[in-house]
């Protein structure tokens, strides 16, 4: 169980930086950033599989459906749709709404044996906290900051369901490794990362004449492989070892290490409330690692 929590909350580390990264390349498109990520995200994956072919294990065409269909789900989709509503609402606001996939998850997620009195605590502190968040005014208001909040929801909505059916998925095939099936998944998502680039992304000779082109490589990989391809498999671990309940909870460190990563690119200390904010998640999570033990 131990394993579990400590993957679940480094993989939430690692998602964190997905919430800063528009910002920190605001002169690109949504779908370059999107496309770039993915695509180091499937290279990566097809790199390992190429080193392991021997010894790796095949898809079979009903693994690699579902493959498909998550990787659009948790990741070329998502992160489209949210890379969108950042640009248009700031980071807190999305990172709030995001924030809110712990307690769909725990309670759609919840296991036959565990009594709901048991999550109530965990419940209760993450929801003060997520309550207390939305009290503090973002920093953007701009013209499409109201179409950005309803785009945060369909993120929101997008990765509830692929933690919900990745979890269940690796259930029924304990066959398939975490390693294994995060580079299924980035072969899928690369798949996905190609068609963007090739049919909404801006040309490469047009993105490399950009002056912040270096920099803006240098994210996409950084998110390609630690936010994508290293956190898919701490998260498969924890999903694998963990029921979806505990599992959704752990989600809460997303938004907490996506906040402290906001204010430290901002070059600014959390407000009283936001400190508040961060100690009631903190505590949430706590609450329901011991309501699950």
């Amino acid at each position: 169980m131990l394993t579990g929590i400590v993957a679940g909350l480094a993989a939430g580390a690692l998602w964190g930086l997905v919430f800063v990264a528009p910002r920190m390349v605001s002169g690109f498109t949504g779908i370059d950033l999107t496309a770039g990520r993915f695509l180091v995200y499937g290279m990566v994956s097809v790199g390992v599989l190429a080193v392991s072919w021997r010894r790796a294990k095949r898809p079979t065409w009903s693994q690699a459906r579902a493959a498909l269909g998550l990787s659009v789900l948790g990741f070329t989709g998502y992160y489209w749709v949210l890379v969108l509503a950042i640009r248009d609402a700031g980071t807190e606001m999305p990172a709030l709404i995001v924030g809110t996939i712990p307690v769909w998850v725990m309670m759609l997620g919840k296991p036959h044996g565990l009594r709901w009195q048991a999550l109530i605590p965990g419940l209760a502190l993450t929801a003060a906290g997520l309550v207390l968040m939305a009290q503090i005014p973002a920093d953007t208001h701009g013209e499409h900051y109201a179409r950005g909040l309803v785009l945060s929801v369909i993120a929101m909505a997008s990765w509830t369901a692929f933690a919900l059916l990745n979890a269940a998925w690796l259930r029924r095939h304990p066959e398939v490794g975490a390693t294994d099936w995060a580079n299924w998944l980035g072969v899928a998502t690369g798949l996905g990362g190609v068609v963007l680039a090739l049919g909404l992304g801006t040309p490469v000779p047009q993105l490399m004449a950009q002056s912040g082109w270096p920099f803006f490589a240098l994210i996409a990989v950084a998110i390609g492989f630690g936010s994508s391809w290293l956190a898919t498999i701490l998260w498969n671990i924890a999903s694998q070892q963990l029921p979806a309940s505990l599992c959704g909870q752990l989600i809460v460190s997303e938004t907490l290490f996506a906040l402290i990563y906001s204010f430290a690119w901002d070059g600014r200390w959390p407000t009283a409330a936001q400190w508040m904010a961060a100690a009631l998640f903190t505590g949430g999570i706590m609450a329901s690692i011991r309501a699950h033990k």
